[in-house]
């Protein structure tokens, strides 16, 4: 019998991460905002965020889901 491999926190964490960063891009590229708009409208440098070369945080996504018009409870539905 196969040893099953355990993710750790440290792994689900660079999961999550990644999901919430898939989602804030999904969002942006739905409604065609170039990465420079969203910049000159929020100061939140979305490239940097996106490329995982930022961290960010909960008043930082608070802001993204306001510009989307979203509730955070919104953002997160469907993030495992």
């Amino acid at each position: 019998m196969k040893k099953r491999k355990t993710r750790t926190s440290k792994e689900r964490d660079t999961e999550f991460l990644r999901a919430i960063i898939l989602r804030i891009k999904e969002l942006r590229e739905q409604k065609n905002i170039p990465q420079e708009h969203f910049y000159e409208e929020t100061r939140i440098n979305i490239g940097r965020i996106e490329r995982g070369a930022s961290d960010f945080n909960m008043t930082t996504l608070k802001k993204i889901c306001g510009y989307f018009e979203i509730t955070p409870s919104e953002f997160f539905k469907g993030l495992k």
